[in-house]
């Protein structure tokens, strides 16, 4: 018997979507400190280049678990989605790092912006995202409880995972489209194409590939 298409109508279109906005974000953050040369910036530099590879890396994770129904194919997807996120979570904290030590190098407050204080709370929610997420299936699942019990907090962490992505490039739009380097370094016609109309496309393009029926929580 043939196995049942994982594929929906729309979805492979909500894919290149998401992809070309990926692609437009991070060719804007990586252009814009390249262009100007590394030294220009210092340590700050790093910042929106690990956190651009962190937000594509982020995206494909979610996108290669999308739509998977078949033992085979989950399987396959579910390991893809550990390595692409736990990749972006290292980037991440490199990203974060970098903007941290600069802004204790130059005696800079941390927190003075809305894009410095979401940025920690993104990262603070991702460790419990990755710390749920690996209990739920590592050891098949047996900090919850193994089975059912597993299944059933993996549930909760698909849910939070995508409201974590949301936060997370409403904090990249905060920080390319109304920062004091995006506004000095980006075009400004690039700007909003790249922090805002990007960012809002790749949300926009994962959650139209959601399949409700696996979140269902009542």
């Amino acid at each position: 018997m043939a196995a049942t298409s994982e594929r929906r109508a729309g979805d492979h279109l909500a894919l290149k979507a998401a992809s070309v906005g990926v692609f437009v974000l991070v060719l804007t953050s990586w252009t814009s400190i390249l262009a100007k040369g590394f030294s220009t910036f210092g340590w700050f530099g790093l910042h929106p280049l690990f956190q651009s590879v962190a937000l594509a890396l982020f995206t494909y994770g979610i996108l290669t678990l999308q739509a998977t129904s078949q033992p085979a194919t989950k399987a396959a997807g579910l390991a893809r989605h550990q390595l692409a996120m736990l990749s972006a979570f290292f980037f991440l904290l490199l990203g974060s790092s970098s903007v941290w030590y600069n802004k204790e190098l130059y005696g800079k407050p941390h927190y003075a912006t809305w894009h410095g204080l979401m940025g920690p709370i993104c990262a603070t929610l991702l460790i419990l995202q990755v710390l749920v997420g690996g209990g739920s299936v590592w050891f098949d699942g047996a900090v919850f409880g193994g089975g059912i019990k597993a299944k059933a907090v993996w549930k909760y962490h698909r849910l939070s995972g995508y409201s974590i992505f949301l936060l997370l490039f409403f904090t990249a739009h905060l920080g390319g489209a109304w920062s004091g380097w995006g506004n000095k370094n980006v075009g400004t016609l690039i700007r909003p194409l790249a922090y805002t109309i990007a960012p809002l496309v790749i949300v926009t393009s994962v959650f139209a590939r959601i399949r409700l029926s696996k979140m269902r929580i009542w």
